[in-house]
């Protein structure tokens, strides 16, 4: 089972964990407050998690484009 919470939160992003580790609380309560609002607001906060999730990828990319050109 811990291979598989290890492979999840791998790949889902990492959203909840760095928006946790700006706030100061836990990634639990984040995802869960995260998984209620999805289901009071009919799925509305998927939209936004996809949104930041989308921004953390492309500052990701461009800091490892950054690095690319100064290692040449």
């Amino acid at each position: 089972m811990q291979i598989f919470k290890s492979l999840i939160e791998q790949t889902a992003y990492g959203v909840c964990t760095k928006i946790g580790e700006k706030i100061g609380l836990s990634t639990k309560r984040i995802r869960l407050f995260f998984v209620y609002t999805s289901f009071l607001t009919l799925g509305s906060p998927v939209i936004v998690y996809m949104i930041l999730a989308f921004w953390m990828n492309m500052r990701r990319y461009a800091r490892e484009k950054r690095t690319a050109v100064w290692d040449l």
